[in-house]
């Protein structure tokens, strides 16, 4: 199940995001404030042009996804996230389906995306539904050297 964004969503995501890549990428706690201002940022936000998916699992968030806008053509992916137990059963899949369904109604023309090329999951799932990989960028971040990779997907 998924829902729109209800009280306590925003920092739960936020929190998720911190301490389920604390442990699995070593990241510090810079990393939560990365996603926690523009992650606010957006829940700020009535454009109509922006959404987030938030899956549900037994009434507690388990997952996210949103769509972004960058500039009138373009959108941004952000803040893909599964809970461990629930990755793998085609979830991650959906949402970013969804969001790239939701793109084309929007009519964007391309989506954008920033990962870790420490996260080749998510890459292959990335890849798998046409994004492409345009920018490779090695620098010290969250308290870890990282190499972040931006994809883009021409809708």
């Amino acid at each position: 199940m998924c829902h729109e964004i209800w009280p306590g969503d925003i920092g739960y995501i936020t929190y998720m995001h911190a301490v389920l890549y604390a442990p699995e990428q070593g990241w510090d706690h810079t990393f939560e404030a990365y996603v926690a201002v523009p992650l606010s940022e957006f829940a700020r936000s009535k454009s109509s042009r922006e959404k987030i998916w938030i899956l549900e699992d037994d009434d507690r968030i388990a997952g996210s996804v949103a769509i972004v806008k960058r500039a009138e053509e373009e959108a941004q992916l952000r803040w893909l996230l599964l809970e461990p137990e629930i990755r793998g059963r085609g979830f991650g899949r959906w949402l970013v389906e969804e969001a790239l369904d939701f793109s084309r109604d929007m009519g964007y023309e391309s989506i954008v995306l920033w990962t870790a090329e420490s996260l080749p999951i998510a890459e292959k799932l990335y890849r798998s539904v046409g994004f492409e990989q345009i920018l490779r960028v090695r620098h010290e971040r969250w308290g870890s050297i990282v190499n972040e990779v931006k994809y883009r997907l021409v809708l």
